[in-house]
């Protein structure tokens, strides 16, 4: 296993980031480190499922992996080589928590590849389902609808916030989330219309602009709103009077 200096120099030296993105690869290096209660590290399970939540607690994405927990999570978080982030379904900037369901009983059955799918399959869904109790657009933004398949009993998670303080409080601050989003949006709308592309993509677009929407109404109120619709009525007829 690769320490955790040694990973974290190995992603400086890659992308030489930022301050403040160097602080979450650094917090998120500490996440992928924290071992379950017989001593393994969780994200170092090859066989698993994971989630990702934004600033409310809401989730953005789910998924599975066969490559080990670090490297798929990594993979979406550190750099452009996954669908989701390259396609701008996935915003990096909007991660705020990560949970990982390590499958290890599959560590010794990796040769039976159907069953190894199968349950792989499985635990993605179950978490789908799961993530979506309390969620208030019942939706996340994976391109890909994951299918309907048998639920099971998922193991204990590890769930754990990657970005630390004063860059949590900063990212989110309504506005800036909200230019964010409305920024990834364009991106994902020019993909688009640029590509031949399946409903599923279409509907992540749908997703992320009822999301947009909702950050937008909830800042809107707590700035104070505009008068009520028919105030605006009753403005316009009082100047015609």
């Amino acid at each position: 296993m690769v320490s955790n200096d040694k990973a974290l120099k190995r992603v400086r030296r890659r992308a030489n980031p930022p301050e403040e993105v160097g602080a979450i690869l650094k917090e998120l290096e500490g996440v992928l480190n924290i071992p379950d209660d017989a001593g393994r590290v969780v994200s170092n399970a090859r066989f698993g499922a994971y989630a990702f939540y934004d600033y409310d607690g809401e989730p953005i994405y789910v998924g599975q992996t066969a490559e080990q927990l670090r490297v798929r999570i990594r993979r979406h978080l550190t750099n452009q080589r996954t669908d989701a982030v390259a396609m701008h379904v996935l915003d990096p900037f909007e991660v705020a928590d990560i949970e990982m369901w390590p499958l290890w009983e599959l560590e010794g059955a990796a040769r039976d590849a159907k069953m190894v799918k199968a349950t792989l399959n499985s635990a993605e869904y179950t978490v789908f389902k799961k993530v979506l109790t309390g969620s208030i657009f019942q939706a996340v933004l994976n391109e890909v609808p994951i299918a309907p398949t048998q639920i099971m009993a998922l193991p204990p998670s590890l769930r754990a916030r990657i970005v630390p303080e004063p860059i949590y409080t900063r990212r989110k601050h309504a506005d800036v989330r909200i230019a964010r989003r409305a920024e990834t949006i364009a991106k994902l709308a020019a993909v688009i219309s640029q590509r031949s592309v399946k409903p599923g993509l279409r509907n992540t677009l749908l997703v992320q602009a009822t999301r947009l929407r909702h950050l937008a109404e909830v800042r809107l109120k707590d700035a104070g709103g505009p008068p009520e619709p028919g105030h605006y009525e009753e403005a316009e007829t009082q100047g015609d009077a």
